[in-house]
């Protein structure tokens, strides 16, 4: 400070100096202030930057540190977060191998029961059917005569077919004698019952009455052919009344009479009237006889299919409808006219209905024969294979 203070103040010589050199003084005085002033300046910028250096450097260590810290705890939990993982991931494997293992282990033993069962059911059915193929053998070998009661089976099923399908009792009773004679043939005592039944079947079948079907269709279908050539009918006129001729008298005073009596008589050489009270039948028309025609031969159509189905109502009501109408409106003094009425009328008197019988009663029990024999065979078979 005392330097500063001497170099401010003038000193006694130089206020002594003349005016000339105030100004140099001056001059001098204000180029000292400005060297002493740049002098301070200098002193204190040092110091100052110093400080803050020191300062920034403090700071800057302080944030390093804490954002050092910071991210040294944020990896630690990033660190003890992946180890977490890590462990529950090597826990899940744990679980999903053992879980794999096990699901293996059971796969493994299903199969293998699945194996040993279809195994056994393989061995098994191997074995019957090893048992079956001896039997057939053993069955051909030793009965050879059970197979008669197959085809009796069989015939006696196709006589029913015959008789309730097609009512052909005739075939149906050529069956039933065909299948006794292969029963009878086996000679076994124990089918006397079957026997018996079809002895009482062929008796009831024998009993049904005969219908000649295809000769009754015959007979029909000629009349039908017939109709084409019967005659029709005239017409039908009334009676005429019985007119008394009247006689010429010998009496004179008769004359006029006797005169109008002898014109007439010579007019009817000519000319004669006759009077008719009563309904006159026309002739039909061509169509209407057309009609009539076709019309018969419907109803003998008719009953032609009321014979083979056994409608005996339907085949009765065809003839008679066609009686009727011969009658009316064909001639009835023609022979073929006559023998077509009287062919009809017999005709339709015929029984074409049947009552057949409901069932065979050998059938069924035949049927039980076979199949009792059948099960007994392979029981006794599948015990042997046992």
């Amino acid at each position: 400070m005392t330097d500063k203070q001497n170099s401010v103040t003038p000193t006694s010589e130089e206020k002594q100096k003349p005016t000339s050199s105030s100004s140099e003084s001056s001059t001098a005085a204000s180029k000292t202030e400005v060297k002493s002033s740049s002098v301070k300046s200098e002193k204190k910028t040092p110091a100052s930057g110093a400080r803050l250096s020191k300062i920034a450097i403090v700071l800057t260590l302080l944030i390093g540190g804490g954002v050092t810290v910071y991210v040294q705890q944020t990896m630690q939990a990033y660190q003890e977060q992946i180890s977490q993982l890590r462990q529950q991931l090597k826990q899940s494997v744990g679980q999903v191998e053992t879980r794999v293992s096990q699901l293996s282990q059971e796969t493994d033993e299903k199969t293998a029961t699945v194996i040993n069962q279809v195994d056994t059911n393989l061995n098994q059915q191997q074995n019957s059917i090893e048992s079956l193929q001896r039997a057939l053998a053993d069955i051909k070998g030793r009965r050879p005569n059970d197979w008669l009661l197959a085809e009796s089976d069989y015939l006696v099923k196709l006589a029913g077919r015959k008789l309730f399908l097609e009512h052909d009792v005739l075939t149906a009773t050529h069956l039933m004698e065909s299948a006794d004679e292969r029963i009878a043939a086996l000679n076994d005592p124990s089918l006397v019952p079957l026997r018996q039944a079809m002895a009482n079947d062929m008796t009831a079948l024998k009993s049904l009455p005969l219908i000649d079907k295809d000769g009754l269709v015959l007979r029909l279908t000629s009349l039908e052919q017939l109709i084409d050539k019967l005659p029709l009918a005239n017409a039908i006129l009334p009676d005429a009344p019985e007119e008394k001729k009247p006689e010429v008298s010998e009496d004179i005073s008769h004359w006029q009479d006797n005169l109008l009596t002898s014109l007439k008589d010579f007019s009817e050489q000519f000319i004669t009237f006759r009077t008719r009270d009563g309904n006159v039948i026309p002739l039909l028309s061509p169509e209407q006889d057309f009609y009539l025609r076709e019309n018969l031969k419907a109803k003998i159509e008719t009953a032609i299919r009321a014979v083979y189905d056994e409608q005996q109502e339907i085949y009765t009501t065809a003839l008679s409808t066609a009686s009727q109408w011969s009658a009316a409106f064909l001639n009835p003094d023609n022979n073929d006219v006559k023998q077509f009425n009287q062919a009809t009328q017999t005709l339709s008197q015929n029984e074409i209905t049947i009552n057949y019988p409901v069932k065979l009663e050998s059938q069924h029990l035949l049927t039980d024969i076979i199949h009792e024999r059948l099960r007994k065979e392979v029981s006794g078979l599948m015990k042997e294979g046992e």
